[in-house]
């Protein structure tokens, strides 16, 4: 069994910066596609970001594209998501999302796409 630990979470101010990790037992991270997502208080889960393996553009959904990065530490079998200028539409509860051994195309939304979650970490963005 996959388990999925994000850490990095917390109480940011409005314009701040944060970096949020996503570690795993398991060296088959780094041979898939890694998600972040997010979920609000009374939304539903979204797509953040995506790293699809090496050599591969990731993927950012619009409200986040221009401030955000996802990038991987293969050494460490972790998924970084770094995201400045932060807005309070940002707070959420932000989760990790992993296909083992399969780089997603196509849309990389939906939740069902994903094997494997994380428990997810909290962040509030809020002046």
């Amino acid at each position: 069994q996959v388990q999925l630990v994000e850490s990095g979470g917390g109480l940011v101010p409005i314009g701040g910066s944060l970096k949020l990790s996503c570690t795993t037992s398991e060296r088959t991270i780094t041979a898939g596609t890694t998600a972040w997502f997010r979920q609000a208080p009374g939304k539903e889960r979204e797509f953040v970001a995506a790293h699809r393996g090496p050599g591969r553009v990731p993927v950012y959904d619009d409200s986040v594209k221009g401030r955000s990065t996802v990038s991987r530490d293969a050494a460490k079998n972790t998924v970084y998501l770094e995201m400045n200028q932060l807005k309070p539409e940002d707070t959420g509860v932000y989760y990790c999302a992993a296909k083992i051994n399969v780089i997603l195309v196509g849309d990389l939304r939906p939740t069902y796409r994903y094997d494997y979650w994380g428990q997810g970490t909290q962040v509030t963005v809020s002046s």
